[in-house]
């Protein structure tokens, strides 16, 4: 999304990190540009309109607020020689815009009509005549200028390098009303009429240059540009850049992006997405289309840079081992650890290979190979593995998203009862045989209860992170949704626009 003031370039980064338009010139895709489309982000017309509303709030304060430069001027005079004069001080009072307006083109373009913008300008008039050889300024009075003013504001979005570039350089003003009051004299007089005819081309100018400027602002707003092409959290980065022209509808605007996951200078290939337009609908604000590519190149890098690992002793330990408070379940605690206490030991669940995601309508399908390790640290020596264990798991993952937060809970485990035939490997020292009741519940509780959800729990930070990188937190968000399809993953959501943002802008970027 563009954004004059670097709260809004943090602020759309999950949000709007994903409008723009492509120059054939600078950003070529080839024939079958959806074939590389990993990541997609749709934003609909109830979107615009309500970014258009808040923005018209961001306007106003930015003219309230805004320094306009000193005019100054000269010119020849029959009789009274040379005139010259400077306008200073202005500053703008009970500015109003009775309203504005905004229209999707298919043309690649945003259209913002910003209706019977009102304004008083006050300021200083100094004025005086001077010969060929000398100029003396002589005389200053207060002045007054009343405007009513249309303004058209036509946005290009162009892609350059991979990266959005808003032009907003197609900017008319229609002055209704220019009228120059001197020391509040309302009548006409030959000093009002004189000045009214020096000043008012280069007033108009000057009004022309700010006001497109300020109304930018709404670009901002709208327009996200990234300060690369990629997110990164440590070593796993996502590529966001452009692999398709976007599309830009009366509805809504859409763009397409690669979503490859890089990492230790290893990226993944897409060159088959399943990515169509009619898979997303227009009754939402805002759109995320994410592949199966992308999650499991996320979860593959995930896996790589040893995030898919939990590590649990003292306090930690002690919890999960009292979780099951029965005389059985102690008695298995006490027989692996052998009286040692949770201080001196520590247990290891962690993911033996790349996981393997599969989204279908009933949620993201994870199949894994996991080993849980308790081992007792002995003074002096080194430490003695008390139990270990390999299993092949496959388990079903639900995705919501509450609180500023992506969580990742699982829904259903296909796990069948720890028995030694369903094991790849077992060994430990309290149950050789790997029957005991008991062991077989511990195991159960370390996978299932412990080892599960914390590492899902991580990848669901993770993806926060990311999302949270650009902005998201900083927004309201109104009834997400997540619905998994085979093949892909879609979030759907609208948003508010929080006074604190606003406010939280207008200090940045004024």
């Amino acid at each position: 999304m563009c954004w004059a003031g670097r709260m809004m370039l943090g602020t759309f980064s999950t949000l709007l990190v994903l409008v723009h338009t492509a120059a054939a010139a600078a950003c070529e895709f080839g024939p079958f540009p959806y074939r590389a489309t990993g990541i997609v982000c749709r934003m609909t017309k109830p979107a615009a309109l309500l970014l258009n509303q808040e923005t018209a709030q961001v306007i106003q304060a930015a003219f309230r607020s805004a320094k306009f430069p000193n005019i100054t001027g000269e010119r020849s005079m029959r009789l009274l020689g040379r005139v010259a004069y400077g306008l200073s001080n202005i500053q703008v009072n009970d500015l109003s815009i009775e309203r504005s307006e905004v229209e999707l083109k298919e043309d690649n373009a945003i259209h913002i009509s910003i209706k019977n913008v009102s304004a008083l300008f006050k300021g200083t008039l100094t004025y005086g005549y001077s010969g060929a050889w000398f100029l003396q300024l002589s005389h200053s009075v207060d002045f007054e200028i009343e405007s009513s003013i249309d303004l058209q504001l036509n946005i290009n979005l162009m892609c350059q390098k991979q990266q959005v570039a808003p032009d907003a350089s197609d900017c008319y003003l229609a002055f209704h009303k220019l009228t120059l009051h001197l020391q509040g004299d309302k009548q006409p007089g030959w000093l009002k009429q004189l000045f009214t005819d020096f000043i008012s081309f280069t007033l108009k100018l000057v009004l022309k240059r700010e006001l497109c400027l300020r109304s930018c602002v709404w670009c901002e707003v709208f327009v996200f540009l990234p300060a690369a092409n990629f997110v990164r959290d440590k070593d796993i980065i996502v590529d966001i850049s452009l692999a398709s022209d976007p599309v830009i509808t009366a509805n809504y605007i859409e763009s397409h992006h690669k979503g490859l996951v890089l990492y230790n200078n290893t990226s993944s290939v897409l060159s088959d997405s399943v990515f169509s337009p009619s898979l997303l609908t227009e009754s939402r604000m805002l759109y995320f289309w994410i592949s199966e590519h992308s999650l499991s190149s996320l979860a593959a890098a995930a896996f790589l840079d040893g995030r898919l690992e939990l590590s649990l002793r003292g306090d930690k330990l002690q919890e999960l081992f009292e979780m099951e408070d029965t005389e059985a379940q102690q008695k298995a605690v006490q027989r692996i650890f052998q009286g040692t206490s949770y201080n001196d030991s520590v247990a290891k669940v962690w993911s033996l290979s790349q996981p393997q995601i599969s989204l279908q309508p009933e949620g993201t399908v994870v199949r894994s190979s996991v080993a849980v390790e308790v081992s007792i640290l002995l003074a002096g020596e080194e430490p003695l593995v008390a139990l270990y264990m390999e299993k092949e798991i496959t388990l079903t993952i639900q995705a919501t998203y509450a609180e500023k937060k992506l969580i990742l809970q699982p829904v259903d485990s296909r796990l069948v009862l720890f028995s030694l035939e369903k094991m790849k490997v077992f060994k430990c020292t309290a149950d050789p045989s790997g029957e005991d009741p008991s062991i077989q519940s511990f195991l159960q509780n370390m996978i299932l209860v412990a080892g599960i959800p914390e590492v899902t729990s991580r990848i669901g930070s993770t993806l926060t992170s990311l999302m949270n990188s650009k902005g998201l937190d900083l927004f309201d968000i109104i009834n997400p949704e997540i619905i998994t399809r085979k093949g892909y993953i879609i979030a759907q959501l609208d948003f508010g626009f929080p006074s604190h943002l606003l406010l939280n802008f207008l200090e940045k970027s004024l």
